[in-house]
């Protein structure tokens, strides 16, 4: 597979993503975007049918009021958006508590919804399952995925005799879960070695989630060393960090619309971007609903753009540092890990 091809990742993503067609999660009516509707995708070979666009739930458990935050989540999915993010340490739990409350009405049975663990063993992720359940006030969470592949260790800690992927597993059989994956923004490398340590337990993911953005593209490469993978194995991709938490656009080289465009002209399944506020989501949702591919000149421009910005990691610091490494300030979230 020539993945280095610009041409050939356009290719792959008219063959392999119905972008224009698919029904929302649960199916019903096809999306329309002459009548501004949404367009979704198939998530890897789940036959999961998602909107490109996903809520990412870290900001929810933030500055905006508890109200606020539930209206976010309402307005987004009234408005067409049915993946949902979020996970078991955003905000000590407020970002799960808050997406349950705003899941109730009827709102949960409109979207995919997804939630990360940190716990490396049976014990620690078990109990993490049953408090993410809690407070999202949901039985089955549709798609659960180890958080933080960010170390060499991580793959070997999950997939021991008594690691995290047992109690994943049993959560599965027992209907608590779905579907399972995992995610990181260290390197390239450790998503490389989990998934390999995967294939050597007889052990596919359905997803992986990881930075995809117009910095990626330069340094230490996402796209490049780890989407061919999943496309080979069909495994869904889920981009994130479009616009590094707004730090790219400091940068002055691309727009908020750009870096969403950008992402979205990959070979993914969705991307999911942070709103702390209405007006966010509606700059998300107004990409979406006019998306069209990204042309070969304006990808080959964008990336001229940023090249100077994206050297050495300059904006990607949670590549470069730990900064952004949860489970390196809180270890004890990993649970037994000797």
């Amino acid at each position: 597979m020539k993945t280095e091809s610009r041409m050939t990742r356009r290719e792959l993503l008219s063959a392999a993503l119905d972008i224009t067609v698919a029904a929302p999660f649960p199916a019903s009516a096809g999306s329309d975007q002459s009548k501004g509707e949404i367009p979704y995708r198939i998530l890897g070979r789940t036959n999961e049918k998602v909107s490109i666009i996903g809520l990412g739930g870290y900001h929810l458990g933030g500055d905006p009021s508890e109200n606020e935050s539930i209206k976010i989540v309402r307005t987004a999915i009234d408005n067409g958006i049915n993946f949902l993010d979020n996970s078991w340490d955003y905000h000590d739990g407020a970002s799960e508590v808050r997406m349950g409350k705003a899941l109730q009405d009827g709102y949960r049975q409109k979207v995919f919804l997804m939630t990360k663990i940190d716990g490396r063993d049976e014990k620690t992720a078990t109990i993490q399952i049953d408090e993410s359940l809690k407070r999202l006030r949901t039985e089955t969470i549709d798609l659960l995925q180890f958080h933080e592949i960010i170390r060499d260790s991580d793959p070997d800690w999950i997939f021991r005799a008594n690691g995290a992927i047992n109690a994943v597993i049993k959560a599965k059989q027992s209907g608590k879960i779905r579907r399972i994956g995992f995610t990181g923004h260290k390197s390239p490398d450790f998503h490389l070695k989990m998934l390999e340590t995967g294939i050597k337990n007889d052990f596919i993911f359905d997803t992986v989630q990881m930075p995809l953005n117009v910095m990626d593209a330069h340094y230490e490469s996402f796209e490049k060393r780890v989407l061919p993978e999943l496309l080979k194995h069909n495994i869904g991709v889920l981009g994130m960090k479009p616009l590094g938490a707004g730090v790219i656009l400091t940068s002055k080289t691309a727009t908020a619309e750009e870096c969403l465009q950008y992402a979205l002209s990959l070979p993914v399944s969705v991307v999911i971007t942070g709103c702390d506020s209405l007006d966010i989501l509606k700059q998300a949702l107004s990409v979406a609903r006019n998306f069209r591919p990204l042309t070969e000149a304006q990808i080959s421009s964008l990336l001229a753009k940023t090249a100077e910005a994206a050297a050495g990691g300059n904006l990607e610091r949670y590549k470069t540092s730990k900064d952004h490494d949860a489970t390196d300030h809180w270890p004890e979230w990993l649970g037994e890990v000797s």
